[in-house]
């Protein structure tokens, strides 16, 4: 797994190019592409064609049906806001990354009775960040967690320090890698 998961909204399928090309070029080689538009299969598909060397994900994928599209488009790892059993038991059959919001001890609790041991902690700053990892750490030792929604440049060191933390996740990373590429 890479340590930064860029939460990618791809509005139009003609950005695909422009932001996965700018990940590239900061040494990013990951792309969550979110459910969130009319065209999230056909970005994915387009992004799993055009760029082998980058691992494509499916966010925000609620339920059995998008995870469903999402895989067939060619995900390699799908992200959700929840835990959604449905969608844990297609990745799991199919031996795919599942990694669903869990945020309270009984939502890790069922991540884990899923066989689940790597969770997104979504919001991170809503839920109390770090501190609330650490804390969630002390009866959980074995879960892993990919904090995302208020990280940022100003504590992403401090995340990124915590053995805990599989990744980072979060959108800020398109915005940079654009404002890059516009700077060349």
């Amino acid at each position: 797994m890479e340590k930064f998961i860029p939460v990618v909204v791809i509005k139009e399928l003609a950005e695909t190019d422009k932001i996965l090309t700018a990940l590239k070029n900061i040494g990013i080689h990951c792309a969550e592409i979110t459910f969130r538009t009319a065209c999230a299969a056909e970005a994915i598909a387009y992004a799993a064609q055009h760029y082998p060397d980058m691992e494509i994900g499916a966010g925000t994928v609620i339920n059995a049906a998008q995870c469903e599209a999402a895989l067939a488009a060619g995900a390699t790892f799908i992200v959700s806001p929840g835990l959604s059993p449905a969608v844990a038991k297609i990745c799991n059959e199919r031996n795919i990354p599942y990694y669903p919001g869990c945020v309270t001890p009984t939502e890790i609790m069922a991540a884990l009775e899923l066989g689940i041991t790597t969770v997104k902690f979504f919001p991170a700053n809503v839920y109390g960040g770090l501190k609330a990892l650490k804390a969630l750490s002390a009866p959980f030792p074995q879960v892993k967690f990919i904090p995302t929604g208020g990280v940022d440049r100003s504590n992403i060191d401090e995340f990124l320090a915590f053995d805990k933390v599989a990744a980072i996740g979060g959108s800020f990373f398109v915005k940079e890698a654009l404002e890059a590429m516009e700077n060349t």
